[in-house]
């Protein structure tokens, strides 16, 4: 699968995992590595979906449109396909998603980061 950045701060970030290390962690940014990867692994973001891996789900409120990714127990990678609509059959057609980041869902609020 193809992956854009939501900006290029987030950008900066995947582009470099040694720089991520340094500013994030080791064991975070492995973490992190690891579902990026199976991310460009799949065909098509549906094919992502069936795995199953990190628990994908779709988000609502003001980041509707877009899947959180478990990382960790409290970390989520958030993506938005590159689709007009996220039904069955478009998700089957999208082979780009978007990184938007990396949230914090520990307790009622929520902290990037990666944003």
């Amino acid at each position: 699968m193809n992956i854009r950045f939501e900006n290029s701060s987030v950008e900066k970030y995947f582009k470099d995992f040694n720089y991520m290390s340094k500013e994030k962690g080791e064991n975070i940014t492995r973490a992190i590595k690891k579902r990026y990867d199976q991310l460009k692994a799949a065909n098509n973001f549906s094919i992502y979906l069936q795995t199953g891996l990190g628990k994908p789900h779709p988000l609502h409120g003001n980041l509707k449109g877009c899947y959180g990714i478990s990382i960790t127990g409290n970390l989520r990678l958030i993506v938005r396909p590159d689709v007009q609509s996220i039904d069955p059959g478009s998700l089957k057609e999208c082979d780009t998603v978007i990184i938007k980041g990396v949230l914090d869902y520990h307790g009622k609020k929520y902290g990037w980061i990666i944003p």
